[in-house]
């Protein structure tokens, strides 16, 4: 893949005719627009001074062409073709010096202008044309020079940012700051990837996005500055400036330089666009579960990222033992709606955006079975929260489906779950997980297994657990521990006398129990 960078020819930040038309030089000519007014934001590349009837062909487009006119004089077909040939040159404006030619505004280059768009303006007082170019053309310098500064400071700091290895964000965060504006990253469907910016701003920017993002693609107006992503003649996506205040050219050059900076971003981290849906859906999944930021504020980040909001049921999900791209294929495969971001110890958090007239305990059954046969024996464990209705209530959904999860974490193959695993089927050990910081709880826990902790024998903890979480069926525990029954009587016999109980008796096998599932909840 190869990047390309944009020309700085391109780059040049340009006056506009209306802002050379406010210098202070200019203004001592008493300068009047007499045709073209709804073209002054025009930009004015070079000035040129000219006085031939044919100066349309020395132009490149772009020149503010200075005159007095003094050989137009007495011909009105010279007059009306020197305007167009201006036009056909694509100059930026024509000023008119009057007093030695025209006394007043010539009528028929006026009309010529008006009829082509081209702004002409008349000075009415005498002025020196190289006072103009000469304050023009050195404004002009000075901002190609702080253009390709910008430009280079830009690039500096974005490629050593690259090389640092820092992230996406840090990289959106640098363009935000020099762009002074919200920054969004967007796929191709206008599905918003990554933001950066001032957070209440971005917000608003949000709150409307889809219609926002599809109306302002058809314009730069209102400082709306794009940049396309991709390599390889693909596009995957586009980086957006959102109300940038600066001047359009440098708008270009931020925005430029930010899709170089991330394609290579992507090219030297061996990621891909979906890749970047990925974090977008983490950070947002992250941001809900931790209740750091209110749901509410949220909000706009769902809908942008194209999770549907209005009128759905919200079904929120921590899976253990399935990839996120497996569970991404599954939504799919099922046409669901959905976010999915990994989480730490093997989960994966799911947030199921179900529309209200379909039963949600259904329909998350099918994905939990769907995802079954994907995964393969054992299977993926599925933790759900009961169904939410209202967005507020998400975040304490999916606090509550990771503590189903985390409650038969790394012994599910022992326990007989159910397809979907809720807070209803966790029983005692959910309310252990709840405990397990409790002094006394942990106290209780390193007395009641003293005897086998302190001999530091994994296997004969890990039979222990299996007997255990089996309702002390032996024929299960030999089988899942691949010994044969005679083997297993052994190693329970050698599990009682170190700890000193009788597992046959429930009080004392109920005890060790608690302790065992308190020991695991602290150690997790």
């Amino acid at each position: 893949m190869t990047t390309t960078f944009a020309p700085l020819e391109r780059l040049e930040p340009a006056l506009s005719v209306r802002q050379v038309l406010t210098l202070e030089r200019v203004l001592a000519g008493e300068p009047e627009v007499v045709a073209g007014a709804g073209q002054l934001d025009r930009p004015v590349r070079w000035v040129h001074v000219a006085e031939a009837s044919d100066v349309g062909v020395m132009l490149t487009g772009g020149e503010m062409v200075l005159t007095t006119g003094v050989l137009l004089a007495g011909d009105e077909e010279k007059q009306a073709e020197y305007i167009r040939s201006l036009h056909r040159a694509e100059a930026a404006a024509v000023v008119l010096g009057l007093g030695r030619a025209f006394p007043a505004p010539p009528d028929v280059m006026r009309r010529a202008a008006e009829r082509c768009g081209l702004p002409l303006v008349v000075l009415h007082r005498p002025f020196p044309f190289a006072e103009l170019t000469e304050e023009v053309q050195s404004r002009l310098v000075r901002r190609k020079f702080a253009a390709v500064s910008l430009s280079e400071a830009v690039r500096t700091a974005l490629t050593g940012l690259i090389t640092a290895g820092a992230p996406l964000q840090r990289l959106l965060d640098e363009v935000a700051a020099h762009s002074a504006c919200p920054v969004v990253v967007t796929n191709l469907a206008h599905r918003v990837l990554a933001t950066a910016g001032e957070r209440s701003a971005v917000d608003d920017v949000l709150r409307d996005w889809e219609r926002i993002a599809r109306q302002a693609g058809h314009t730069e107006g209102d400082g709306w500055i794009r940049a396309e992503l991709g390599g390889r003649g693909e596009r995957w996506g586009q980086i957006v400036l959102c109300g940038h205040r600066g001047d359009t050219a440098t708008g270009r050059l931020l925005a430029d330089r930010a899709a170089e900076a991330l394609v290579l971003h992507r090219m030297l981290g061996g990621s891909s666009a979906h890749t970047w849906e990925e974090q977008s859906a983490q950070s947002l999944l992250t941001d809900l579960l931790s209740g750091v930021v209110p749901a509410r504020q949220l909000l706009p980040r769902a809908r942008a990222a194209g999770l549907p909001v209005n009128r759905r049921t919200f079904v929120p999900l921590v899976v253990r033992e399935s990839e996120p791209g497996q569970l991404d294929r599954v939504l799919r495969m099922l046409g669901m709606s959905g976010l999915v971001a990994e989480l730490a110890d093997r989960a994966t958090a799911v947030l199921l955006s179900l529309p209200r007239d379909q039963e949600a305990q259904t329909l998350t059954g099918h994905f939990a079975a769907r995802l079954r046969s994907e995964t393969g024996p054992p299977g993926a464990v599925v933790a759900a929260a009961e169904p939410r209705t209202a967005w507020d209530d998400v975040p304490a959904g999916l606090r509550e489906a990771q503590h189903v999860a985390d409650a038969v974490a790394d012994h599910s193959a022992a326990l007989d779950l159910p397809a979907v695993v809720r807070l209803k089927d966790v029983h005692l050990r959910g309310l252990i997980r709840l405990l397990r910081d409790d002094p006394h709880v942990q106290a209780f826990a390193e007395r009641e297994l003293d005897g086998l902790l302190c001999a530091a024998d994994e296997d004969l903890l890990a039979v222990l657990r299996t007997y255990l979480a089996t309702g002390r069926n032996k024929s299960r525990t030999a089988q899942l521990h691949h010994v044969s029954r005679p083997a297993l009587y052994r190693r329970l016999e050698a599990i009682q006398a170190r700890m000193g109980v009788d597992l046959d008796d429930f009080e004392q096998a109920a005890s060790v129990h608690i302790a065992l599932l308190a020991h695991d909840a602290q150690q997790g």
